[in-house]
C-alpha cells in the first residue's frame, strides 16, 4: 500500500505568515490538512535565537508525532527546523506520511519505530512535485530497540511511574485530565520511552497511544503523550497534567500499579524479551502476575510483591505452566538468598502449594511446603495453609524435623505461653504433627493456657473470632488435643461461664462425643433455655441443670455453673434464692460456693419483701462457719426483724438492733429499712416493754428516733390513737416520761404530743377522753393526770409542753 506524504513549512520566527502546506499527495483532503495544521506546528524553546549557527540549529528539538484524525486515519511525520533564506534564516519544515484507516504502516511496523528512519527529509521537493506515493518507510540504520536497555536503566526511579501512567494513557477511552507530560532534555530521549512502551504494552495499546516527541503547548494537545523541554515542565503542572520531569530529583513515592513496578524490573534487568512470551500467558495482560512468572523463570531478581504476584498467578492457574517452568518457578520462589519475605508473599506461596500438591511430583512441592512450615514455625505466621502431612517423608522430613523440632516444643514449654496468641499456640501445634514431633509431655500445660487464652481473645470481639477456622482444624486433625481442650475448657467454666457460653455462641466446638463434659454442655444449652423459656429464670436453671447430666449432689460445680449462666454477675431474688436453697443440700451449696449468691439474694431484696427475713434465717442456720463479717451481722438484723415482727425477741433487741447496724456498715438501705421499721413499729405496739423503749430513748439515735417518728404519724398509729383510749394514754405517759432525752427524743416527743396526740384526743368523745385521763392516773399518778388534764386544755404547745422543755433547758 502507498502512503501519501505531505510537506509543510511553519512560519519563522517574526514573521505575520501562518504556516502552510507546500506539497500534499493524492487523497489527502483540505478537511484533514486542516485537522493536520495544528498537530504540525513549530515553536522554538524560550532562549533560542532567531538567527542560529548550524551548530544552534541542529541542537533545537524535533518533534516527531503520530496521530489519529476524525476519519480514522493516521499521521506520522517529523518537524525540524532548517535553514531559510533571505528574511527568514529558519524554518521548521514537517514531512509525514497519512495512513488510511485500518492500513498498517509498511513492514507492519509501529510509529515509533520510524522515528530514526532516513526517509524524513527537512526540504520540499524542488518546484513542490511529489514523487511518486511512498511505498516504504525504512526504520533508520538501528533498531528501536538499540540502547533502550541502558535508556531504561539510566531512568530506574521515574521507569514505573512512568510506565504506569503510559498504560493509563493506552487504555481504549483516553484517560480524562489531558496528556501525560515526559519533561526530557532531548526530544530523542522521550520517543525512547514511547520505544520502552512499545515493547512493555500490547500492541493495540500501542496503536492507541497518540503521541508528541516536542511541544510547547500540552495543554492543549489532544494527544496521549507529549515531550517537553524541562523549563515548560512548571507550566504544565500548573495546567493540572501529569508531569514527570526526568531530568530533575527522583520521585519519592511508589507508583500502586503492580504492572509497572514489575515491568520497569524487567527492563532494569535488561531482559525485554519476556514481555512478548508474558503475553503469550493467559489472564490480564496488566495483570503482575504472568510478567512475575516469565522473568522469575528467566532469573529476574523481583521483591516480595512481584514474588506474591507470581504465586497467586500460578496458583489460581497451575495448568497454564509445563513441568519445566513450574520447577523453574518454585526454585525462585524458595531461594534460601531471599531474605525480605513478607506475609503475603508466603500466603500466596501457601494457595501455590495447594494448588500444585498432588498435581507436581513430591520432589518439586516439598521446597515449598519446608518453606511454608519454616516461616510458620520461624515467621510466626498464624494465618498460612499449611502442606498436608505426607508432605514431608523420607529424609527430607527427618531433616525438617530435626531442624525444627526442637524449637517448637521449646516455644510451647516457654512460660511467656500464657501471652501466646491463640492463633500461634495453634499453628505451632498443627506444625508439631505434621512433622511428626512428639509433644505428649507439654501438651497438658499447653492446652491448659491455651484454654484460658481463647477465652479471653474471644471474649473481647464481635462473632466468631478469626483464629475459629484454625482452631477447628486443630481439634478435627488431632484427637488427643480435642479431647484435653475439651476438657480443660470444662474445668474453667465453673469459674466463668458466661465467657464459656458466649464462647460457644461464637464456635461450635465439637464435644458430641463421649466425654462427659458436663459445664459445657450448660454453656451450651443455657441459649435456648433463654430463647424458649424467657424471662423464668428458675425453669431455665433447671433445664440447664438437667443437661449437665449430673445431679448436683454428685457434681456441686454444676450448681455453680448453672447459677453463673443464669443469673451472670445478678443475684437471685428471694423467691428464686429460696427454691435453689431446696434444690440442693447446704453442703452442695457450700461446696459450690453459691451460698453467696444466695446471702446476695437476702441483703439485696426490696424492704416490702416479706420472705427476706425468713432467707436470712435460714441462710444463717445453713451457712454458719461460712458467713462472716459485715454480712453476718446484715443477716442476724434481718433475723431479728423476724423475731420482732413474729416472735418473742430476746431482751435487749433495741440495743442489738443498733449493735448489728454498725456492725453491718456499710449496711444495704433495703435492709435497715426493714429493722428500723420493724423496731419501731415493736416499740409503738401497746404492749411493748417499757425498758427497750427506755434504752431506745436513751440511746438518743436520730435515724432511729426519726423512723420512731415517721411510723408514729402513719395512718395505723394515728387510727389506733383515736379509738383505743388506754393506747392514746399509754402514748402520752411514755412521749411524757423522759424529759432529760437527748434533744433528738425530746423534739420528736413534743412534736408527736402537739401533732399526733392532740388530734387524736380531740376526736375523742368526752366519755373516752376520761377514760383517758383516769388511765393516765391509774398507770402514773395523781399529778401525771392533772398534767393530762391541762395539756388537753392548752390550744397551743401547753404549760406541760413548756415545763417539760424548761426542764430539759434546765438539765
Amino acid at each position: 500500500m502507498s502512503l501519501a506524504q505531505v510537506h509543510h513549512i511553519s512560519a519563522a520566527p517574526g514573521e505575520e505568515l501562518t504556516g502552510r502546506f507546500t506539497a500534499v499527495g493524492p487523497g489527502v483532503s483540505a478537511a484533514l490538512l486542516a485537522e493536520m495544521e495544528p498537530l504540525v506546528g513549530y515553536t522554538l524553546p524560550d532562549g533560542a535565537s532567531h538567527r542560529p549557527t548550524d551548530a544552534e540549529l541542529r541542537s533545537l528539538p524535533q518533534a516527531f508525532t503520530y496521530a489519529v484524525l476524525s476519519d480514522g486515519s493516521r499521521l506520522v511525520g517529523r518537524t525540524a527546523p532548517a535553514r531559510g533564506e533571505g528574511t527568514a534564516p529558519v524554518r521548521f519544515h514537517t514531512h509525514a506520511v497519512h495512513i488510511p484507516a485500518g492500513v498498517p504502516l509498511p513492514g507492519d511496523r509501529l510509529p515509533v519505530e520510524a522515528w530514526r528512519s532516513p526517509h524524513w527529509v527537512s526540504a520540499t521537493p524542488v518546484g513542490g512535485a511529489l514523487p511518486d506515493p511512498l511505498g516504504t518507510l525504512p526504520p533508520g540504520p538501528a533498531p528501536v530497540r538499540e540502547g533502550l536497555d541502558d535508556f531504561a536503566v539510566s531512568r530506574g526511579p521515574w521507569l514505573a511511574a512512568v510506565l504506569a501512567d503510559l498504560r493509563r494513557a493506552s487504555e481504549e477511552e483516553a484517560p480524562a485530565g489531558g496528556p501525560v507530560v515526559l519533561a526530557e532534555r532531548q526530544c530523542a530521549d522521550v520517543a525512547r520511552w514511547l520505544g520502552l512502551a512499545a515493547v512493555a504494552l500490547p500492541r493495540e495499546s500501542v496503536e492507541r497511544l497518540t503521541f508528541t516527541t516536542y511541544t510547547r503547548r500540552p495543554g492543549s494537545s489532544a494527544l496521549r503523550v507529549v515531550g517537553v523541554l524541562p523549563e515548560d515542565a512548571a507550566a504544565a503542572r500548573e495546567a493540572g497534567l501529569r508531569v514527570h520531569v526526568c531530568a530533575d530529583r527522583p520521585p519519592v513515592d511508589a507508583t500502586a500499579d503492580a504492572w509497572a513496578r514489575t515491568a520497569a524490573r524487567v527492563w532494569r534487568s535488561r531482559a525485554p524479551e519476556l514481555f512478548e512470551e508474558a503475553r503469550g500467558l493467559p489472564g490480564d495482560p496488566f495483570a503482575a502476575g504472568p510478567l512475575a512468572v516469565i522473568a522469575l523463570c528467566a532469573g529476574v531478581t523481583f521483591g516480595p510483591d512481584e514474588r506474591a504476584a507470581a504465586a497467586g498467578w500460578a496458583a489460581e492457574r497451575p495448568y497454564a505452566l509445563d513441568a519445566k517452568r513450574t520447577g523453574q518457578l518454585v526454585e525462585a520462589l524458595t531461594s534460601p538468598g531471599i531474605d525480605d519475605r513478607t506475609g503475603s508473599e508466603f500466603d500466596a506461596v501457601g494457595r501455590l502449594f495447594g494448588a500444585l500438591d498432588g498435581r507436581c511430583p513430591a520432589s518439586v512441592t516439598a521446597p515449598l511446603a519446608a518453606m511454608l512450615v519454616t516461616q510458620a514455625v520461624r515467621g510466626g505466621n498464624g494465618s498460612l495453609e499449611l502442606p498436608r502431612r505426607d508432605a514431608f517423608t523420607g529424609p527430607d522430613g527427618e531433616a525438617i524435623a530435626g531442624a525444627l523440632g526442637p524449637e517448637i516444643l521449646a516455644e510451647l514449654e516457654s512460660g511467656a505461653g500464657g501471652a501466646r496468641p491463640v492463633a500461634r499456640t495453634v499453628q505451632l501445634l498443627r506444625v508439631a504433627r505434621l512433622l511428626g514431633v512428639d509433644g505428649t509431655e507439654v501438651l497438658p500445660e499447653v492446652v491448659d493456657r491455651l484454654a484460658r487464652t481463647i477465652l479471653a481473645e474471644a471474649d473481647g470481639a464481635e462473632g466468631a473470632p478469626a483464629f475459629a477456622p484454625a482452631l477447628l482444624e486443630l481439634l478435627d486433625e488431632q484427637f488427643d488435643v480435642r479431647t484435653a481442650l475439651l476438657g480443660a475448657l470444662d474445668r474453667i467454666a465453673p469459674e466463668d461461664p458466661g465467657a464459656v457460653a458466649r464462647f460457644l455462641e461464637r464456635v461450635a466446638l465439637p464435644f458430641t462425643g463421649t466425654q462427659a463434659l458436663p459445664h459445657l454442655r450448660m454453656c451450651a444449652e443455657v441459649p435456648g433455655a433463654m430463647t424458649t423459656l424467657g424471662r423464668d429464670r428458675t425453669a431455665v436453671w433447671h433445664r440447664v441443670l438437667r443437661a449437665a447430666g449430673l445431679s448436683p449432689f454428685a457434681e456441686p460445680l454444676v450448681l455453680r455453673t448453672a447459677v453463673g449462666l443464669v443469673w451472670e454477675d445478678r443475684a437471685p431474688t428471694v423467691e428464686e434464692a429460696r427454691l435453689l436453697l431446696e434444690a440442693a443440700t447446704s453442703d452442695a451449696h457450700r461446696a459450690a460456693g453459691t451460698w453467696a449468691r444466695l446471702v446476695d439474694a437476702a441483703l439485696g431484696a426490696p424492704a416490702e419483701t416479706e420472705e427476706a427475713t425468713a432467707l436470712a434465717h435460714d441462710l444463717l442456720q445453713g451457712f454458719p462457719q461460712e458467713i462472716g463479717g459485715r454480712e453476718r451481722a446484715a443477716l442476724q438484723l434481718l433475723d431479728l426483724c423476724r423475731d420482732l415482727r413474729t416472735g418473742a425477741p430476746e431482751p435487749g433487741w433495741a440495743e442489738q438492733v443498733r449493735t448489728l447496724r454498725d456492725r453491718a456498715a456499710p449496711l444495704e438501705p433495703a435492709v435497715q429499712e426493714r429493722a428500723f421499721t420493724a423496731l419501731v413499729e415493736r416499740l409503738l405496739a401497746p404492749d411493748r416493754p417499757g425498758a427497750e423503749l427506755y434504752a431506745f430513748v436513751r440511746s438518743d439515735d436520730a435515724d432511729l428516733i426519726a423512723a420512731y417518728d415517721r411510723a408514729a404519724r402513719a395512718e395505723p398509729t394515728r387510727a389506733r390513737l383515736r379509738t383505743h383510749p388506754a393506747y392514746a394514754a399509754d402514748c402520752f405517759t411514755h412521749w411524757t416520761a423522759h424529759p432529760h432525752a437527748g434533744p433528738a427524743w425530746t423534739t420528736t416527743a413534743a412534736a408527736l404530743l402537739e401533732e399526733v396526740l392532740r388530734p387524736a384526743v380531740r376526736g375523742m368523745t368526752a366519755e373516752a377522753v376520761a377514760e383517758v385521763e383516769e388511765t393516765v392516773g391509774r398507770t402514773g399518778s395523781s399529778g401525771r393526770a392533772n398534767a393530762f388534764r391541762d395539756w388537753n386544755r392548752s390550744r397551743a404547745l401547753g404549760r406541760l409542753g413548756r415545763r417539760i422543755a424548761g426542764r430539759v433547758r434546765r438539765g
